[in-house]
């Protein structure tokens, strides 16, 4: 005669009946395995299907019972349990956690990093990063920082190699405010509106190059030692800022900055990543932020126009 046909059950299924037998319900097995309570059920029932042979009583009032078989079921199966789990190659601990501490500037970190975040998370779920800010004017970082993420002029503050994306300006302000002016039909008539300055992006740069350079820095209202509080005034209808269009992306495709001008030029500081201890994660999180900055100069290149 042939051989019967072997009918093995999965190995899920031989995990949800030990678990079941040791917890004594479906809903405590399940939390074990980390599962619904039906999966569990399902699981069960499957393997009872297979062996054509009920393992638990149901009883409503007292919960679940091994059958007869189910009790000389159970050493069996975890006699079998404990050979697989005994085998070598099934005892490799689970891949271990990498911590990358990285420190930012505020307004890149808020409005760049964590926004692009869960791409690399989901590329390096290994990867435990661990953000932190520093204070770029005061030049106060992180000590403990595997990775420091700066902004400075290249070369001098930063390597060009370590540049992560070349940003682009462009004055930019609220509808409301916008709403307050004649037409801004020429880059003069900006100069009507009241200007949001900060020492780490003067106006002239963009001044030159819409042919205002006698016009003078603004010296009225407060002075902002943060670019994310340039853009915060901003928002709130307070002046145009000379904003990085890598910062305020988002706001504009809101709607909620505009932009009079099509004119653009280039940052003189950048934002750089400078890896101060070298390492698999280090070297992962570098690549993956260099990745993302071209992205964003790619966007600019293609939205906007002006000199080089």
């Amino acid at each position: 005669m042939p051989p019967r046909p072997i009918r093995l059950p999965s190995l899920d299924a031989l995990l949800a009946f030990d678990a079941v037998a040791r917890a004594g319900s479906f809903e405590a097995a399940a939390a074990e395995l980390a599962l619904s309570a039906s999966a569990v059920a399902k699981r069960v029932a499957g393997l009872e299907e297979r062996l054509d042979q009920a393992l638990f009583l149901r009883q409503p009032a007292k919960g679940l019972a091994l059958t007869p078989a189910g009790h000389e079921y159970l050493p069996q199966v975890r006699q079998a349990l404990a050979l697989l789990q005994a085998m070598p190659l099934h005892q490799r601990a689970a891949p271990q956690r990498e911590r990358l501490r990285v420190s930012s500037t505020p307004t890149f970190a808020r409005q760049v990093l964590v926004p692009a975040l869960p791409s690399f998370t989901a590329a390096h779920p290994h990867i435990e990063l661990e953000l932190t800010l520093s204070v770029p004017l005061l030049a106060e970082g992180d000590a403990g920082a595997d990775a420091e993420i700066r902004h400075g002029a290249a070369p001098g503050d930063i390597d060009p190699a370590q540049v992560l994306l070349r940003d682009r300006l462009t004055p930019l302000a609220a509808p409301a405010l916008l709403a307050r002016h004649l037409p801004l039909r020429e880059p003069a008539d900006l100069l009507a509106l009241p200007l949001l300055r900060t020492p780490l992006q003067p106006w002239a740069p963009w001044l030159r190059a819409a042919g205002l350079a006698d016009a003078p820095e603004p010296d009225e209202g407060p002075r902002f030692v943060d670019l994310g509080l340039t853009l915060a005034a901003a928002l709130a209808g307070q002046g145009a800022v000379l904003a990085r269009l890598s910062l305020a992306r988002h706001e504009l495709a809101e709607g909620r900055l505009l932009q009079p001008f099509a004119l653009t030029v280039p940052a003189e500081r950048h934002y750089g990543l400078v890896v101060h201890r070298p390492s698999a994660a280090a070297e992962a999180f570098a690549a993956w932020l260099h990745g993302h900055g071209r992205a964003l100069e790619t966007a600019q290149a293609e939205n906007s126009s002006g000199p080089a």
